[in-house]
């Protein structure tokens, strides 16, 4: 199992989910990506997207108006 993380602080939809998109393209099934994000929006569309290919997607909040989304590659 790898881990993977994407710096997406500071960038509006949809770029943190085309740049997880690519990033999931290269994972294996059992790595974990972890995406940073501060756009609210992000952190609905990425997890339903995910939740949409059958990847868990757990969202933490790591300080005032920042999000980390862990995915899962199954």
């Amino acid at each position: 199992m790898a881990e993977h993380f994407l710096d997406c602080i500071g960038e509006a939809c949809p770029v943190p989910l085309i740049k997880a998109k690519q990033e999931l393209a290269g994972m294996h099934s059992g790595d974990v990506l972890t995406i940073n994000v501060d756009h609210t929006c992000a952190i609905k569309n990425i997890p339903d997207y995910m939740s949409g290919l059958g990847y868990p997607a757990e969202l933490k909040e790591t300080g005032e108006g920042e999000w980390d989304i862990v995915v899962k590659k199954t």
